[in-house]
């Protein structure tokens, strides 16, 4: 690994989004090892920029193991060292990178707003790297090219480390001296220092909480420590940690699913598992997720008749010519359109779909359909609510598990309706009446199940949520099992309990490259160290 420390320009908006699309920010120092005047202004927002770009792959990736999208290989549980290796170079060369910049010189400068920032994300994304890899370097991936061979560390040391980081990060914030200007420099949070002192508290109560497995007496004892202090944690929609795209083609700034599908040619296929598990209980977030090119189209894999045209996990079979058939992504999370298009088949007992008011027509979408003006939640209120339901019920934590499942529901629907008015789609929301009527209906599914059955409730719930983040999905299913996903058709592997390694860091890094080979097969069935 060979850390590059480089400075960005980001002067104008469209570079920051360029980013995203793998081109790299202009250098401006004559040594980069050593920047003489780093601009913390233009780097922090370049961090955030590429922190989400940097996740692209793994967050997609992460969604069709998860079903919420489908792709042919990945979908069989295969996997191979180029899938993530763009997201791995990228975070460690670039986001990570240029975060310890903003650290050094903003501790230098005393600019505690930057630091604190700065810190709070980079617990934040390795926190998510351990998740998704397990093992991966910390310490040295710090000192930039003074070592460039950085040992691996294992991830329960790390999150060790990360819980420090997050107290320094949130004493950082409370030295005074916040005052990001321009407030544009933070592209997430406008440089509000409450909503990163909410944010720091909640990425705490999902670390402990994530650990709870196999370190109970930790896991509970923080989480009881947070909310006995009243430390302010993420309890509005309007608090999320989450990053917002543009709607401009170019520079490219849309989110990437919404690119990705609304062209002629498609990634993805839908998942058709996910989408049937919506459309079978009667979900209404199923016309925001998945748009509809055609209103009636059968085959063997798609046996609905109603448009919702997607492939199940693991089928193996060749695609034809029908990508202008196929189901697509919708307004939430990608920006894309509302699908108001009568349904097939829609069962007489529905309360939530049906077609009353269902006025359009299905059409074949193009990149001038939807704004792309969609959304990728990192930690939300409604994670955060859902997560403590979880911790209530399983380790008897501060809080009504019942009545924080409600809470998570109402905040994710919400955030649906966020996205549909924002988003320049004209989308209609969901009313307030259809929200509390569907959050009563699976409340009583709630309070008809037994403790094993409420937890099985909470996280079914949240896994619908997060469609949008399949890397919080992930953690959940191999951290709990739940909810039950249909097993794949095909499969050409067990289900992937680690990521791979990026192919560079395993050929050149000299720490690891003797046992490339035996490293990079142990991934994909050694669990990391809080999934027992």
């Amino acid at each position: 690994m060979r850390f590059i420390v480089s400075i960005r320009r980001l002067s104008l908006v469209g570079l920051l989004f360029i980013s995203w699309s793998c081109n790299k920010f202009v250098d401006i120092n004559t040594d980069p090892n050593n920047p003489v005047t780093p601009v913390l202004e233009l780097l922090l927002p370049a961090t955030q920029v590429s922190m989400a770009g940097s996740l692209r792959d793994v967050n997609q990736g992460t969604s069709i193991v998860m079903q919420h999208l489908y792709s042919s290989n990945t979908s069989r549980n295969f996997q191979d060292g180029t899938d993530y290796q763009q997201s791995w170079n990228a975070l460690y060369t670039q986001t990570l990178n240029d975060i310890e910049i903003i650290i050094r010189e903003g501790t230098r400068l005393q600019r505690w707003d930057y630091v604190a920032i700065a810190k709070l994300q980079k617990a934040y994304i390795y926190s998510l790297m351990v998740d998704m890899w397990g093992d991966i370097p910390y310490t040295d991936a710090t000192q930039g090219n003074t070592i460039s061979d950085p040992a691996f560390e294992s991830g329960a040391t790390i999150y060790d480390k990360l819980f420090v980081l997050i107290d320094e990060g949130l004493a950082d914030a409370a030295k005074g001296n916040f005052a990001i200007q321009p407030t544009t420099a933070d592209i997430i949070y406008r440089g509000d220092k409450a909503a990163w002192i909410r944010m720091g508290n909640s990425l705490k109560i999902k670390l402990f909480n994530q650990i709870r497995l196999v370190q109970p007496d930790k896991a509970k004892a923080g989480i009881a420590a947070l909310l006995s202090s009243n430390a302010p944690l993420i309890t509005t929609n309007a608090q999320d940690f989450a990053f917002r795209f543009g709607t401009t083609e170019t520079p490219a700034n849309r989110h990437p699913w919404h690119r990705a599908e609304y062209q002629a040619g498609k990634s993805y296929y839908m998942s058709q598992g996910f989408i049937e598990r919506l459309f079978n209980t009667d979900d209404p977030r199923i016309r925001y997720y998945f748009y509809r090119q055609t209103s009636n189209y059968t085959v063997g894999f798609t046996p609905t008749g109603n448009g919702y045209f997607g492939r199940y996990t693991g089928d193996a079979t060749a695609s034809p010519n029908d990508n202008a058939l196929k189901a697509t992504v919708g307004v939430y999370p990608a920006g894309g359109l509302y699908d108001n298009s009568p349904i097939n088949n829609i069962p007489t007992t529905n309360v939530f779909v049906t077609n009353s008011g269902a006025t359009s027509a299905p059409k074949v979408v193009t990149n001038l359909d939807g704004s792309g003006a969609g959304v990728f939640p990192f930690i939300t209120n409604a994670m955060v609510k859902f997560i403590l339901a979880e911790a209530a019920l399983t380790m008897g934590t501060t809080g009504d598990p019942k009545q924080l499942f409600q809470d998570g529901i109402t905040a994710q629907l919400n955030s649906v309706n966020t996205i549909s008015t924002t988003s320049g789609n004209s989308a209609p929301v969901l009313p307030a009446a259809t929200i509390t009527a569907f959050v009563a209906n699976r409340t009583a599914q709630y309070d008809a199940a037994d403790a094993a059955g409420k937890l099985n409730a909470i996280m079914t719930q949240k896994y619908i949520a997060l469609y949008g983040n399949g890397m919080e999905a992930y953690n959940d299913y191999r951290r709990t099992g739940l909810p039950v996903l249909p097993a794949p058709i095909a499969p050409l592997n067990t289900f992937p309990l680690r990521l791979t390694y990026s192919i560079t860091e395993l050929s050149t890094n000299v720490t690891i490259s003797d046992k490339a080979d035996q490293l990079q097969t142990a991934q994909q069935t050694t669990p990391v160290f809080w999934d027992k």
